[in-house]
This record gives structure tokens, sequence and C-alpha cells, in this order.
């Protein structure tokens, strides 16, 4: 397979040592099915599951083979590796799946969580791309999580580290930080960001993201940053909260606004407000 130079472009050298976005995404989407094949026949099952896993292992390989002469990347040597963690992989995520299926009224059958919930979704491929995160293999798991992201809304990146199980309900717009540090059972809802502060780029190996012990539950449009700010077991955070500080285990935390209702007849200037 021949290797591409790389390109000059306004000063700056853009590698031909990648590989084909397409390429990962097909790779990742072809993988999740392979996990979690809901419509499966009996029939000769072993041998269809063989030459699957074989087209996989296939694909992997052409992905880092881009990588393989800049990096001096031992090939065989991920390939085995990553393969070898499938099985955690898929036990994580049905321990995932099953937790939404319990906790969710609206969630009717495991087939409906896997297939439909955008929430599994972008956990399922956090969990994919968190394993090559630490196999330090270049850009792959990020092509992998932006691409969760464009499809869900959801933006975990690969780095986080996130206990088992994780629910994200409805999940739109939830951000989720490198360095978060998230633990067991913890329940997120839309528009909850996990971010960092103003950090300078000298410090992007410093923990920048907070962390969410466990059994907390995180209501829609809550902010939490820091690298430093804990939310301590069993806590409940309400909706719309903006936290930079840590919160003691068993708490409950919550943004009261004041709401005013009025009777729009004792208004005399127009209300057709024009934004």
């Amino acid at each position: 397979m021949k290797k591409e130079k790389d390109i000059l472009v306004n000063g700056y050298i853009l590698s031909s040592s990648v590989p084909k976005k397409q390429q990962v995404i097909a790779f990742t989407q072809d993988l999740v099915d392979f996990l979690f094949p809901i419509v499966e026949s009996e029939v000769n099952y072993e041998a269809k599951h063989a030459r699957k896993l074989k087209s996989l292992e296939n694909q992997f390989s052409e992905i880092i083979y881009a990588f393989s002469e800049k990096y001096k990347l031992n090939e065989e040597k991920i390939v085995q590796q990553f393969f070898s963690k499938l099985d955690d992989v898929k036990k994580a995520l049905l321990v995932d799946a099953k937790a939404l299926l319990e906790f969710d009224p609206a969630a009717k059958s495991l087939e409906e969580v896997v297939l439909t919930y955008p929430g599994f979704q972008a956990t399922a491929v956090y969990r994919i791309a968190h394993v090559l995160y630490h196999l330090n293999l270049p850009l792959v798991p990020r092509v992998m999580s932006e691409w969760a992201h464009s499809i869900t809304g959801i933006d975990i990146h690969p780095g986080a580290t996130i206990g088992i199980p994780f629910l994200i309900d409805h999940g739109t717009g939830i951000v989720i930080g490198e360095t978060a540090v998230i633990g067991e059972s913890v329940k997120v809802y839309q528009g909850v960001t996990l971010g960092g502060l103003t950090v300078r780029k000298d410090e992007a190996d410093t923990k920048r993201h907070p962390t969410i012990e466990d059994n907390v539950i995180i209501y829609a449009n809550s902010t939490i940053l820091g690298g430093k700010t804990t939310i301590g077991a069993d806590s409940i955070i309400g909706g719309n909260c903006f936290i930079v500080e840590s919160v003691p285990a068993n708490s409950i935390v919550y943004h009261q606004p004041i709401i005013t209702v009025k009777n729009k007849k004792d208004f005399t200037e127009p209300l057709n407000w024009i934004i």
C-alpha cells in the first residue's frame, strides 16, 4: 500500500499519515452493529461471527496502517490489544443498556434502548474510543467521538473516565471533557456540561474537568466546571445550576428562579414583542 506525501499549506504541514475519516466512521458503525446484532440467524452463527470479526480486524488494520510509519506503531499488537478488550466493552454496554431500560419508564425493551437511544449510542462509541485512547492511537478515537457527537448531539471526549453503568436521558447538548471522572450509576440529562475553567495550553496535561462521584443525578442545563470540583456521591444537581466549587456527598443543589405570572389583561402595552 503506497503512502502519500505530506502537504505544505500556509506554512503548516498537513500529514498524509492519517486515516480516511469515512473509513473510521464506517468501522465504528460496523463495530457497534457487530457488538449488538439485534437480528441474528442461528444458522451458521459461529462461522458468520468469525467472518465478521475477521472483516473488522482487516478494516482496523487498514485504518492504523496510515500511522504505522510516522508513529512507529506495531499494527499487529494494536489490533490484538484492541480486539481482546471487546468482550469487556460489550459487557459494560449491556449494563448501561439494562440500567436505562430499568430507569426510563418510556423504554419498552432492550432492543429499543440499543437501536434508538442517542445516549446509549454516544456511550457505546465512547467506550470503544476510550480503549483506543489508552492504546495511544492518534486521531482515531477523536474521529469516532466527533462522529457520535454529530449524530447524537452528545460530545464525550474519549479520554474521560466513566463508570458503569452510565445513564444519559435525552442527551442533546451534553459536553463531557477529556479529564472528567464520572463514577458508577450517574444519570445525566440534556444540556449538561462537565467542562474546564480557563486553562493555559501548557497545562493541558493537568486535570481540567470535574469529578462526579457515584449515584449522582445532574438535571438539564447544569454546568459544572473545574478540575478541582467534585460532586459528592448520592447528590442531586437540579436544572440550570452553575457550579465551580465542590459539593459534599448527599447534597441537593438547585437554582431557584423568580417566575412571575400575571393576567395579560392587566398589561396596557402591546405584547407582540419582536426578537
